[in-house]
């Protein structure tokens, strides 16, 4: 190079200005795949816990523990993964988390007790809480900044879809085919296999050195995850909301079948299975449904379905009916949706890209710690007193819950946006 030429120094462009180069439509629908695929796994073993009940033998307590071990695992994951994600990339997160989720459906397919049970839903939490915070986010990365409101749409609809084709397929692939218990976990190897081609081709940006909102280098590795100052309202209001809204369909997921089985006669996996499909289908098709809205009407929204799901929970199993169990499983599903809408369109419109993967894994703490406690508190007194009274308590209590989140939506919602 000749003397006194100027000399040109390239920085690593931040997350944001990256992301800012528009990617094809379809590669944020692609990217929102691993998610969903991933939250496949998440209830897939929803309808066969009776199965496993009745093989290995063990209380309705013992079921909603087996459940909080994928709390667990989700909540360990949180404290780590949306800090690592916002560091050193979404790929190096989500790829380990797609191996332990093949290695969580090999232990459900061969379980043959509590402990194996145990293990594959603490593996299963652990990679949903990757793909909860670096999946979500780098959907929001590949929409770009001119379509956040979209990435937002997508990734908080690919999270209920799964959640309901999990349970769906387990019920009717462990009803028409042998392995009961083996056959939807195979599929799903399958289905997360398309997700780790996903990954490795998705256009998701690399993250900078440094960012706003305090720096994505700044603090520890393993935290309780956090916003950047400034956001932290948006986040009280998303968690107001889609706390109750993620316990009521946790409670459909791991007592509703004893609910169907115990009060109303019934014990088809497939019925179990479909109750949980059409409760996150209701989830989906309300996002699509509300996303014209302002963000404080969606949260507004959410709690009331909480509220009414919960009435509707109660009559049901005072009455035995499986229309009014359905109808609260559909409301709990559309008060999830649109408190999970609300929460992350709350993020994504306040907080850096740099910081999304983080602050989505606050608001998933905050909404999955109640929704692990909850349900074991209500299956451990089931046990007591009755799993009407135990169904019961619970709904009066996160009725409550629900009514205060909507009430503190309306009052603290942004009125704009």
């Amino acid at each position: 190079m000749p003397r006194g030429t100027p000399v040109t120094i390239t920085r690593p462009a931040p997350l944001e200005a990256t992301a800012a180069v528009a990617v094809p439509a379809r590669w944020i629908w692609l990217a929102a795949w691993p998610v969903t695929a991933v939250f496949v796994l998440s209830n897939a073993a929803t309808p066969l816990y009776a199965l496993w009940q009745r093989d290995i033998g063990f209380s309705k307590g013992t079921m909603t523990v087996v459940f909080a071990c994928y709390i667990v695992g989700l909540i360990g994951s949180l404290l780590v993964s949306g800090v690592v994600s916002d560091r050193v990339g979404r790929k190096p997160v989500l790829l380990p988390a797609l191996g332990l989720a093949v290695l969580a459906c090999g232990i459900f397919a061969t379980a043959t007790s509590v402990a194996a049970l145990m293990a594959a839903r603490l593996f299963t939490g652990v990679a949903v809480g990757a793909v909860v915070s670096a999946g979500m986010a780098a959907v929001t990365d590949v929409a770009g900044p001119e379509r956040k409101r979209l990435g937002a749409l997508l990734a908080s609809c690919a999270m209920v879809l799964g959640a309901g084709l999990g349970p769906l397929l387990a019920g009717v692939l462990s009803e028409t085919l042998p392995g009961p218990t083996a056959t939807v976990f195979l599929v799903e190897i399958a289905l997360l296999a398309l997700a780790f081609v996903t990954v490795l081709r998705m256009p998701v940006p690399r993250p900078s050195g440094a960012g706003g909102g305090g720096g994505v280098g700044a603090g520890a590795w393993i935290r309780l995850p956090k916003v950047p100052r400034g956001s932290g309202r948006q986040l009280f209001l998303g968690i107001a909301v889609f706390a109750p809204g993620i316990t009521s369909t946790s409670f459909v997921l791991s007592l509703g079948p004893s609910l169907l089985s115990g009060l109303l006669g019934t014990t088809s996996r497939v019925v179990a299975g479909a109750m949980a499909f059409v409760m996150f289908l209701a989830a989906t098709g309300v996002q699509f449904a509300v996303k014209g809205l302002r963000v404080r009407g969606i949260l507004v929204g959410g709690a009331v379905s909480v509220v009414a799901g919960m009435v509707a929970l109660m009559a049901a199993v005072w009455t035995s009916s499986v229309v009014l169990l359905a109808a609260a499983a559909v409301l709990a599903g559309a008060g999830q949706g649109m408190g999970q809408l609300g929460g992350l369109s709350l993020l994504n419109s306040t907080v850096p890209g740099t910081r999304l993967a983080e602050a989505n894994a606050a608001l998933n703490v905050g909404g999955y710690v109640p929704a692990g406690a909850l349900p074991v508190a209500a299956g451990y007194l089931s046990d007591g007193i009755g799993l009407t009274g135990g169904a019961t308590t619970f709904a009066v209590v996160l009725g409550v819950l629900g009514a205060v989140g909507g009430g503190v939506a309306a009052r603290l919602g942004p009125a704009r946006g």
